[in-house]
């Protein structure tokens, strides 16, 4: 059964600023704490990571998953599809940005989830929401801390 998540966060830095640390894929191992392993599979005529291959921690063990990216709304929105994984049916979201005040950016984050080995509502639930905060935390962190510099660190 999918369960779809939403949080929102605001960051310390600029919509333009926060939406190249998210498209910096190759990076995330660098910053995202269960990211283990990236690999941008394709690029779309710009340059732009469009299918990426991601090996991450999940559940105590290690799952692979692939996304495509959809650019059609950047740099205002980031969203993708998952077109592959091993543990999960469906892992699609959307990172929303929008400008706040002094420079700052808020950012919203809807994940929907969908599981190929069904678990207890409530671990279902926690984990979701390990996902939801971690990335944010993490990207806020990443964010502030790189200054415009941040797709080079």
């Amino acid at each position: 059964m999918e369960e779809q998540v939403t949080e929102r966060l605001t960051i310390g830095g600029t919509p333009d600023h926060c939406f190249e640390v998210l498209i910096g894929f190759e990076h995330y191992p660098d910053w995202a704490a269960d990211i283990k392993a990236v690999m941008v599979d394709g690029r779309d005529d710009e340059g732009r990571p469009v299918r990426v291959t991601f090996r991450a921690a999940a559940f105590g063990r290690s799952t692979s998953y692939t996304l495509l990216y959809d650019y059609t709304k950047a740099p205002a929105e980031l969203s993708w599809v998952q077109v592959a994984g091993d543990i999960t049916r469906r892992l699609d979201g959307a990172y929303e940005l929008r400008p706040a005040a002094d420079g700052a950016t808020e950012i919203t984050y809807h994940l929907t989830v969908d599981l190929v080995v069904p678990l207890p509502g409530f671990v279902k639930r926690r984990a979701e929401g390990r996902i939801m905060g971690t990335a944010l935390r993490e990207l806020k962190a990443r964010v502030e801390s790189s200054g415009a510099d941040a797709t080079t660190t």
